[in-house]
Order: structure tokens, then sequence, then C-alpha cells
């Protein structure tokens, strides 16, 4: 039995805070076709209430996140032309321990954006 668990934050870098209310989707890749296997929301830290793929769902292979950024720099007022630079921001990466944690947050800004694998 696995033990591994993914979670994510989200930082608005520009206005050095958490980023509340940021939908997220988590997709497991196969190729070139992919399954949307969990989807959540940020809270008021910028994190998702529990791990968005926990350790009883946790598994080897090659994931995306889906950012829906767009709407929160919106919501946020940071943006107000259309098409935003920034709208949604898919990172994709693989996991190959899966008795690990894996963190995998993103700053953020109208104009840019980072990730790591945190911890």
């Amino acid at each position: 039995m696995t033990s591994g668990f993914l979670t994510t934050h989200v930082l608005d870098t520009a206005k050095g805070l958490p980023a509340e209310g940021i939908e997220i989707a988590l997709f497991r890749v196969d190729g070139d076709s992919r399954e949307k296997i969990a989807t959540a929301v940020t809270n008021d830290d910028g994190r998702t209430d529990t791990p968005i793929l926990p350790a009883g769902d946790f598994a080897t292979g090659t994931y995306e996140l889906i950012f829906y950024a767009g709407d929160y720099l919106r919501r946020t007022g940071q943006v107000t032309e259309e098409p935003l630079f920034l709208d949604q921001i898919p990172i994709r990466f693989g996991i190959n321990d899966a008795e690990s944690h894996y963190h995998v947050p993103l700053l953020l800004s109208p104009y840019s954006y980072s990730t790591y694998r945190g911890s």
C-alpha cells in the first residue's frame, strides 16, 4: 500500500497574500490522453482543505494540474483587459515514488508564475 500524497498551494506574489478561491483540476496523463481525477478550490490560506490526491488514490505516473488563475485575477481586480496574459495555467509533472509527499505550489502574479517541488 502506498502512503504518498499530493498537495498544492497558491501564493499571489503581486499582493503578497495566499490566493483564495482558485479552482484547480488534476488530471492523470497517459500518452496523448488525460483523465480528470480531482478538483479542488483553494481556501483562505491558498491551500486545498485536503490533499488533492490523497494516499488512497496516489500512484506513480504523469499528472497535470490546471490552475484557473484568470478567474482569480479578474475577481481581485488585478487584470481588466481581455484576453488575459495568464488564464489557465497547466503544470505537468511526474511522480516516481509512491511513498513520498509531492507538493506542487504555484507562485502567481498577473504576468508571471513559477513552481517547484516543495516539501
